[in-house]
């Protein structure tokens, strides 16, 4: 396994946006989990290490991933682990799939929140609600009568 993603050639991530392969580390790991001889013996599993910083992204675009709480990310640096498949070949695959997925969501700038407010109908509905609540807790008293 090489320890570069050179080989591989770049990683397509949109139109306009490719990521090239000298940034993208592969290393072949052993795969955790059942398999038996072959899983103890063979380096099936993948590590995927990907220097967000150092990347040649678009700013705003390191700027999303960093900005992103993922636990793959350490220092800038992400961390993809595949081990899904029995070969090599398809758990770096799954990897790069992976990372381009992860960036092509921080393309896309997201949406500004714009504030609303509550409805008539809604405030309506949570004061009824409250005196529903209300008036059952009353319910619960002591109940009043001519004999006291």
């Amino acid at each position: 396994m090489c320890e570069n993603a050179a080989a591989f050639g770049g990683l397509q991530v949109d139109s306009g946006v490719t990521i090239p392969g000298r940034e993208i580390e592969l290393s072949a790991i052993r795969a955790s989990g059942p398999g038996g001889q072959h899983v103890n013996k063979a380096a099936t599993a993948v590590h995927l290490r990907f220097d967000i910083r150092a990347s040649s992204l678009p700013e705003a675009v390191r700027a999303r991933l960093l900005a992103l709480r993922d636990r793959r990310i350490a220092r800038g640096v992400l961390v993809i682990k595949a081990q899904r498949f029995r070969s090599q070949e398809r758990n770096v695959e799954d990897a790069r799939e992976r990372l381009r997925e992860l960036v092509a969501a921080a393309l896309h700038e997201p949406k500004a929140r714009r504030a609303t407010r509550p409805t008539h109908g809604s405030q309506e509905r949570r004061l009824a609600g409250k005196q529903a609540r209300g008036s059952v807790k009353v319910l619960r008293g002591r109940i009043k009568g001519e004999w006291d």
